[in-house]
């Protein structure tokens, strides 16, 4: 029982193994988490002031440049807001490419994490070089794989970072049959490997932590959702993307210059884990077969689990990118025109990491008055606390600093933040007397 009641402090300086520079600091005392703060101190990026007075032809380069691994989510998400704005109408070909876009990035993204990121926590290993001499085979299967998703990106974007294909009403070029022939070979011959990949997930030593969290994402009547959908969560919302204001609150934190989302006061969950949660029922039932054939009950409460999501989502895009390219045709145009016009829009969409959520107001000219993002990470952030705290007092502190460092590097890997595209506002107060 002393030791249970002893007093720790934990700082982890610079967090490793995640996107950005963040940090931890957790203090114990009398058997109770008296502080717990994740402090993400990257400068403020400043983007939403940096858009006004651009016009909506630059809107989605310039957003791109947020996140170098997940730029197809705000290119996406600027898009559709300014679109709704302007009135535009896109071809089924536009719809089509921009989920086979989102295919790449869902792949890239959830790949780089699994492999290289939070693998190393659950097989004993300090970072992913160090896990390959153990582990070459499955390393380089997360490269591969990851290479693919980069392929898919640069066929409609040019590149694969920072892409420069995407445009407002559409794509500036149309790939040839040719390009798209090709990539679909190479879809299916790694299509085993994604499939195995999930397997090989689900065997992960996991701890077994049920919570009590909830769950938001995007829905769509007939797909898994990427691009569209209303907002719903496991508690009973659901709102249409224009809603979201008046349902999730942003407030500012002393220690970290991302903003924390609340909904109804309380943290929750987006994401790979919270998608499949959600929309379990429109995953193809090839995916949904080998989903439970890891032994998983979906839906699931164990946050540890975000990982097998994301391998099953990876299973997912090859599914929905195969099917895409086979009917891939040469359109009329790649594009539809677009006529500025005044007004408020908004844009939502699945990153990898979860909702990404647009609003811009625009001028008869075309030129961006007023925007505001609001990413995955900054949404994960209070429920990543709350973990936190649910996680370690699980542990015992009466374990060794270094087990519970450990425990509480884990969880923050797991929920994959991406802490530059968090890093939002710098709340500067001067008080002289």
């Amino acid at each position: 029982m002393n030791d249970q009641r002893r007093d720790i402090s934990i700082t982890v300086p610079i967090l490793a193994r995640v996107e950005g520079e963040g940090a931890l600091s957790l203090k114990v005392k009398d058997g109770r988490i008296s502080e717990l703060n994740l402090r993400i101190f990257e400068p403020p990026r400043l983007f939403e002031k940096l858009l006004e007075g651009r016009r909506y032809e630059e809107v989605p380069d310039m957003v791109a440049r947020i996140c170098g691994i997940c730029p197809v989510a705000y290119q996406m998400s600027a898009s559709h807001a300014i679109e709704s704005i302007f009135g535009t109408t896109t071809s089924p070909w536009v719809r089509a490419m921009r989920r086979l876009f989102y295919c790449g990035e869902w792949i890239e993204s959830h790949s780089l994490h699994i492999h290289l990121l939070a693998a190393p926590d659950y097989l004993g290993f300090n970072s992913a070089p160090e896990m390959a001499k153990d582990y070459p085979d499955e390393v380089r299967r997360g490269l591969r794989l990851q290479g693919l998703g980069n392929d898919i990106i640069s066929f409609l974007g040019g590149r694969s970072v920072n892409p420069v294909g995407a445009r407002v009403g559409g794509f500036y070029h149309a790939p040839a049959i040719a390009a798209a022939q090709s990539l679909l070979q190479q879809l299916k011959t790694l299509l085993p490997e994604a499939e195995a990949l999930v397997r090989w997930t689900g065997g992960l030593n996991f701890p077994a932590i049920q919570q009590d969290f909830e769950c938001v994402s995007l829905s769509h009547p007939d797909e898994y959702p990427m691009n569209e959908g209303r907002l719903v969560s496991s508690r009973g919302m659901d709102i249409a993307i224009s809603d979201f204001e008046n349902e999730f609150i942003e407030h500012q934190v002393p220690y970290s210059t991302a903003l924390h989302c609340l909904h109804n006061g309380k943290p929750y969950l987006v994401g790979p884990l919270a998608r499949l949660n959600l929309n379990w029922d429109k995953l193809p039932a090839s995916v949904r077969k080998n989903a439970e054939s890891t032994g998983i009950t979906w839906p699931s409460q164990n946050v540890y689990h975000s990982l097998v999501a994301r391998a099953i989502e990876i299973h997912y895009a090859f599914v929905e990118a195969i099917r895409l390219l086979e009917a891939y045709e040469l359109p009329n145009s790649s594009y539809s025109e677009s006529q500025p016009k005044a007004g408020t829009g908004y844009g939502c969409t699945e990153a990898p990491r979860g909702i990404l959520w647009h609003k811009y107001e625009m001028d008869g000219r075309g030129q961006v008055v007023n925007a505001r993002i609001v990413p995955p990470t900054s949404q994960n952030q209070a429920r990543i606390e709350e973990d936190l705290k649910l996680s370690i007092e699980q542990l015992g502190f009466d374990q060794p600093d270094d087990i519970i460092r450990h425990r509480a590097e884990t969880v923050i890997r797991n929920y994959d933040p991406c802490i530059s595209c968090a890093t939002h506002f710098l709340d500067l107060r001067v008080e002289r007397e």
